[in-house]
């Protein structure tokens, strides 16, 4: 395992209980990389945690249930990674959650109060937490995945919309800082942006044998797509939305 730009990289993954980062935590581990996965749900967590170190063998995967949504316990999360590790080399937020409406007229502003957390708020405190540990690595690389929809917002989407397009320019504010501390040299580290339409996963095909999941992306493209942020150089994807779908 192991021979490219992620091997014996120390890689975070926020939200890795989820069929993505079940995915991102299997071709993580595949690229040699040591993988340390957080998400809200412990059960789930160790599920996929277990997969990635079955599926290779000798792999260097752990979890821990860490509240992103306290700066202080993400701030900490990524202290004890540096402690343990020596390093960080990348921050993958897979954290996600979607609410809409059938138009714009019944959205529920409540479903912006869960949005603003999950999508928001979960990116401010993985940046602001793992910014100058990333800074200090030689191949540093925060990914976030966000939707095409941030972009080309649909009428009863206007929260998630609202919410993906404000995580998105959050993170180009990071890419802005990666770009000035590299100065004349350019950047060192990254901040990058996955953008697909949606995600689909062989769940998703199994309950709806007949959909076509028309421009969705699976969830092992996307897990390919992460890895191979850290193949380029930071400088050709810091501060790039990186388009996984057609361009709305």
């Amino acid at each position: 395992m192991g021979n490219g730009a992620l091997d014996g990289a120390v890689i975070a993954v926020a939200g890795a209980g989820g069929p993505a980062g079940r995915a991102a935590l299997l071709r993580l581990a595949e690229a040699g990389a040591t993988v340390v996965g957080s998400d809200n749900d412990p059960e789930r967590l160790a599920e996929a945690v277990d997969a990635a170190r079955y599926a290779h063998g000798g792999a260097d995967v752990t979890g821990e249930t860490v509240d992103l949504l306290d700066l202080d316990s993400t701030r900490a999360w990524a202290d004890r990674i540096e402690k343990d590790h020596g390093r960080v080399d990348g921050l993958v937020h897979l954290v996600g959650g979607w609410r809409g409406s059938q138009t714009f007229t019944k959205t529920d502003l409540g479903d912006w109060d869960f949005l603003e957390k999950l999508l928001i708020r979960t990116v401010q405190h993985t940046s602001l937490a793992f910014h100058e540990a990333l800074q200090r690595s030689d191949r540093g690389r925060y990914v976030l995945i966000s939707a095409a929809g941030a972009s080309k917002p649909t009428a009863g989407n206007a929260a998630y919309s609202a919410a993906k397009a404000a995580s998105e320019a959050w993170t180009l504010a990071m890419a802005d800082y990666f770009r000035k501390a590299g100065g004349e040299q350019g950047p060192t580290s990254a901040a990058a942006i996955l953008v697909v339409k949606a995600l689909v996963h062989d769940a998703m095909r199994a309950e709806r044998p007949n959909a076509k999941f028309a421009g969705f992306t699976d969830v092992r493209d996307l897990a390919e797509a992460v890895a191979g942020v850290w193949e380029k150089p930071a400088a050709e994807v810091n501060g790039n939305r990186l388009w996984l779908t057609e361009k709305p």
